[in-house]
Formats: C-alpha cells, sequence, structure tokens
C-alpha cells in the first residue's frame, strides 16, 4: 500500500473513534461543560500522540522515551471505544426502562462514573500486564511419533520501538533455560527497518538447542525489505524455511518440519506461500507446519498432523479478540482442528503498537510433541462373565 494512502486511511479511522467518543459518551455525561472540553481536549492531544506513533514507527527516528508515550495513545483510545460502546448500549436501555425520574438520574450518574472508572482501571490494568511474559507448558499427542520432542516456540516479538536488546536478551536466556530440542519462531520478528535493529537481532546468535533455530516470515515482514530481513536471519544461523521442509531427528524416529510464506504473499505477488512446495520430498513420518496466521489451515489437508502459528495476539486487548475472531478460526491455544489435524496458535511473545495486553499474556511457549499411545481394553471371555454373575 501507498505509505500516503496507508497514513490517511489509518488517520481516518482514529478521527472516527474519537468523534464517536466524544459525541456519544463524553457529550452524555453529566458534568458541566468545563469538564467536557478538558475530556475532548485530551482526546485531541491523544490523537495527535497516535499520528506521532505512525510517524515514529514508520516514518522517523525518535528516541526510545518518547516513542514509549506515543504508543500509549492507540490503546487508550479502543479501550475508551469499548468502553463507549457498552456506555452507549446501557443509556439507551436505561432510557427505555420504566422506572422513576428520580431513580433513572441516580443510576445513570452510576453508569457515568462507572464507565469512566472502568476504562482507566482497564488502561492501568493492561499496562501491567504487559511488562510480563508468561511460559505456556503445553503437551500435545501426534500420531505415529516414535519419541518424545521439547519444541520452544517465539512469535510475534516485533522487534523495534520498545522491543529492544535487553527485551530479546532476556526472551533468549529464558529460552536457552528450557533446554529445547529445537526453537521455532513463527513470523513477525522484525517490525521496523533492519538497519535500526541489528544489534538486537544478533541476540538470536546465543539461541541454543539439539537441532537448531528455524524462522518463516510473518505478515509484518513484507513491510520491510522482506529479502534484506531473510539474509540477516539467515546469518545469524537460523534456518529460514522457505516453502520447504527439513527432517527433525534420528533416523525413522523423527518428524518433518516444514514452513511456508505468510498469506500476504497473495497480495504482494512475492513470496507467496506454497504448501505443496513445502512438503515435496517429506518423509514417511509425522509433518508439523510452521504458519504464521492461523487461517493458513483452510489450506492444509491431511499431510499435516500440526501446526504452529502466531500472528493474533491472542486478541492483545481483550475486546479485540472478538474482532481478531471474525478473521480468524483460531486466536489463542491448542486445537483439534479434525481428526488428524491439530493447531496451536502462540499468542506473541512481543506486541505490536501500545505496551498493552488485556486477557492476553505475552507467551513463550513449551512445546512437548509426543507419541499418541493407543491403549487396548481388553474383554473378558463370555463363559467367564457368566460365572462371576451366577
Amino acid at each position: 500500500m501507498n505509505p500516503i494512502l496507508f497514513f490517511a486511511a489509518f488517520l481516518g479511522v482514529f478521527i472516527l473513534l474519537n468523534m464517536y467518543i466524544s459525541s456519544r459518551l463524553i457529550a452524555k455525561l453529566d458534568i458541566d461543560d468545563k469538564a467536557k472540553r478538558y475530556l475532548r481536549t485530551f482526546l485531541i492531544i491523544n490523537l495527535v500522540g497516535i499520528i506521532c506513533y505512525i510517524l515514529g514507527r514508520y516514518y522517523i527516528n525518535i528516541p526510545n522515551w518518547l516513542y514509549f508515550i506515543f504508543s500509549i495513545p492507540i490503546g487508550i483510545l479502543f479501550l475508551l471505544f469499548c468502553t463507549t460502546l457498552v456506555y452507549d448500549i446501557s443509556r439507551v436501555l436505561l432510557s427505555l426502562t420504566p422506572i422513576s425520574k428520580s431513580r433513572r438520574k441516580f443510576l445513570k450518574k452510576s453508569l457515568d462514573i462507572s464507565s469512566l472508572a472502568i476504562a482507566s482501571t482497564l488502561t492501568l490494568r493492561s499496562l501491567y500486564e504487559a511488562r510480563f511474559v508468561k511460559l505456556e507448558r503445553v503437551t500435545i499427542k501426534v500420531k505415529d511419533l516414535k519419541k518424545s520432542y521439547k519444541i520452544a516456540q517465539l512469535s510475534d516479538l516485533h522487534i523495534g520501538g520498545l522491543i529492544d536488546n535487553e527485551f530479546i536478551k532476556d526472551i533468549v536466556k529464558r529460552v536457552n533455560a528450557l533446554n529445547p530440542d529445537l526453537v521455532v519462531i513463527t513470523g513477525d520478528l522484525v517490525d521496523t527497518d533492519i538497519d535500526y535493529i541489528k544489534d538486537s537481532l544478533e541476540e538470536f546468535k546465543a539461541l541454543n538447542s539439539k537441532y537448531g533455530t528455524y524462522f518463516i516470515v510473518g505478515n509484518h515482514e513484507y513491510f520491510h525489505d522482506i529479502t534484506k530481513i531473510i539474509e540477516k536471519v539467515k546469518s545469524l544461523g537460523i534456518r529460514v524455511l522457505e516453502n520447504e521442509n527439513i527432517y527433525i531427528g534420528e533416523q525413522n524416529e523423527g518428524f518433518n518440519l516444514a514452513g511456508v510464506y505468510d498469506l500476504i504473499g497473495y497480495r504482494t505477488k512475492t513470496y507467496i506461500p506454497d504448501l505443496q512446495k513445502a512438503l515435496l520430498g517429506k518423509k514417511e513420518s509425522p509433518t508439523l507446519l510452521l504458519a504464521h496466521q492461523p487461517k493458513y489451515i483452510e489450506e492444509v489437508g491431511d499431510e499435516v498432523d500440526l501446526i504452529l502459528s502466531g500472528h493474533t495476539h491472542g486478541g492483545q486487548l481483550y475486546p479485540f479478540k472478538f474482532l481478531v475472531k471474525l478473521q480468524q478460526p483460531y486466536v489463542s491455544g491448542l486445537h483439534q482442528h479434525n481428526e488428524n489435524l491439530q493447531i496451536y496458535v502462540n499468542k506473541g511473545t512481543g506486541f505490536w503498537g501500545p505496551p498493552m495486553r488485556l486477557g492476553a499474556s505475552s507467551e513463550i511457549t513449551e512445546i512437548t510433541i509426543e507419541p499418541q499411545t493407543t491403549t487396548l481394553i481388553t474383554c473378558p471371555e463370555p463363559n467367564q462373565l457368566f460365572q462371576e454373575n451366577v
């Protein structure tokens, strides 16, 4: 997309959100006009912060502390919008409720106060939650697998801006402490010009596992010179799976690990995902597929046993989860898609936009894949049943 068109579209959406909050929340509050002017001034300042964030993210270089300040208004606006939506519906329902005028006035005042209090509390809570990256442990049974393997999954780090060297160094240290058999990074590793974050990327050289580290591109890599990013990641000793597969483990005891380009490649007409090519030459063993977007599962058949994805951030800010669900079949966690295929969706190790998370914590995932065992139930002979019953 043309940068000017992108900026104009982005700005237009946020202006509309501001107008909705101003007309459907601030205008309806039972407060004096001076207080309303203060709140509308806050909205304008917040919008200026969002504009500065976009400029700092994609067009100009600004100090990290200033970038942090400018990133918060996006989250504030989204939470205010959700609050306004609930407030608007509640206010209409209250106006239709057959109660006395005095009681309606009391409930309206309570609604006003609680709405502002909830918006403030959620904002502070989401800033607090974003400070922590949790370790999620999950065990997945895989049909025809001969032995267990431990996989550390990272996803959606979005390096750039607030995700810096110290953050990456800590993530690498925590992953190494898991002593995994292999590490996989399922896209959106880079989210700025790669020349700005070379030092941060160098930290990945310290990743340590038995079978190495594997990476697939996400949609954000396409925004920042994907060719240059792939070359840089390869220089770190990380294997980039570009519509291809590799065998992991000992002969006849391992599994195929395949990876595809992101779905956005269909739009850009470059680096297009090709599952058939990715599975070409794979061995007669279970197959794990790295695909950035869970939506890619719609193109997968019985030739794959397990998909590892990211992209969704688990919704990042909880109300947003319902919007993500409209576009992606799975938002987070492990799911049995059909009889033969499972998918695990990582909620993201970093974050995009504001350093805020609500009901969707950042995660490092420790995935243990192990053989699927079938327990045979032996039935007693008919005559034994008869003798016992007698």
